[in-house]
C-alpha cells in the first residue's frame, strides 16, 4: 500500500531523507516523479521521473515555482549531467480529452518510469494521491518538490522542458501568451480565446469553453465510465 509522509515545516533545501529511508527498506534505485501542466488550458501534460546522482545536488535546488525562469534554466543545465537518469512522459491534449486528467497522469507517469534504466525499485511522487499504482512501489510526499531531492530535480526538469515546448507553440499561435504563461489561463490567453477561439493544442473537454459564447459549441463531452454520455 502507498504511504504518505507529511512535513509541517519544509526544510530550507530538499534532502535525501525520504530516498534514504526507502533505500534502508531495500530499494536500490529510487526515482522522484513530478508533473507540470495539469491545470493548463492548452498544451500537454508532462511528467518527469528522475533518479538522483552521486554526491551533492546542484546548489539552490527547491520547488520550481519558487525560481525565476532564468534560475530554473540554470539549475536544469546543472541537473542534466548530475542525475543518474531522467525521462519524460507526455499526455497530449487529445488524450486528456479522451480519458480525463487522472488517467492521463497515470499514463504519462508510467511512460516516464518505463523509460528509465535501470528500473526504479521505489518512486517518490509529489502530492498526496498515488495516480501511478501497482506494480510500482509508490511513496507519496506532500511538498515533495520542497523536501526531496529527487522530486525537486524532476520538477525543475519537467518545468523547463514543457516551457520550451510551449514557447515553440507560441511561434505558430501568437497572441495566446504561450511563451509566458505556458498555456495557463492568463489575461492575455483569455482574451485571445474569446477573440480567436481555441487552437489545436487546447483541451476541448474543459469547462472554460462554456464561458466563451462564440466557441462553447466546440466543447467535447467525455463519456462517463461505461461509455455513457452524461446528461448534465
Amino acid at each position: 500500500m502507498p504511504t504518505t509522509s507529511r512535513t509541517a515545516t519544509p526544510p530550507a533545501a530538499p534532502t535525501f531523507d525520504v530516498e534514504n529511508e526507502l533505500r534502508s527498506l531495500g530499494a536500490r534505485v529510487v526515482a522522484g516523479v513530478d508533473e507540470v501542466g495539469r491545470g493548463a488550458w492548452a498544451g500537454p501534460l508532462l511528467v518527469c521521473a528522475a533518479v538522483p546522482g552521486e554526491g551533492e545536488p546542484p546548489a539552490g535546488l527547491t520547488d520550481s515555482k519558487r525560481l525565476t525562469p532564468k534560475r530554473r534554466r540554470e539549475l536544469a543545465e546543472q541537473l542534466r549531467p548530475w542525475v543518474a537518469d531522467h525521462a519524460f512522459g507526455w499526455s497530449a491534449p487529445e488524450e486528456i480529452d479522451e480519458c480525463g486528467m487522472t488517467e492521463a497522469l497515470h499514463r504519462a507517469s508510467r511512460r516516464a518510469l518505463d523509460a528509465l534504466a535501470p528500473r526504479p525499485d521505489a518512486v517518490v511522487l509529489d502530492g498526496v494521491h498515488d495516480f501511478i499504482g501497482r506494480p510500482w512501489r509508490v511513496r507519496t510526499q506532500v511538498k515533495g518538490d520542497l523536501t526531496c531531492v529527487s522530486v525537486a530535480a524532476a520538477a525543475i526538469l519537467a518545468k523547463v522542458c514543457r516551457d520550451d515546448l510551449m514557447a515553440e507553440l507560441a511561434a505558430d499561435h501568437p497572441g495566446y501568451g504561450f511563451e509566458r504563461a505556458a498555456g495557463y489561463p492568463s489575461p492575455v490567453h483569455r482574451a485571445a480565446l474569446a477573440e480567436s477561439g481555441p487552437t489545436p493544442h487546447h483541451r476541448m473537454s474543459w469547462a472554460y469553453l462554456d464561458d466563451l459564447p462564440r466557441w462553447k459549441h466546440l466543447r467535447r463531452i467525455r463519456p462517463a465510465p461505461g461509455g455513457q454520455i452524461p446528461l448534465l
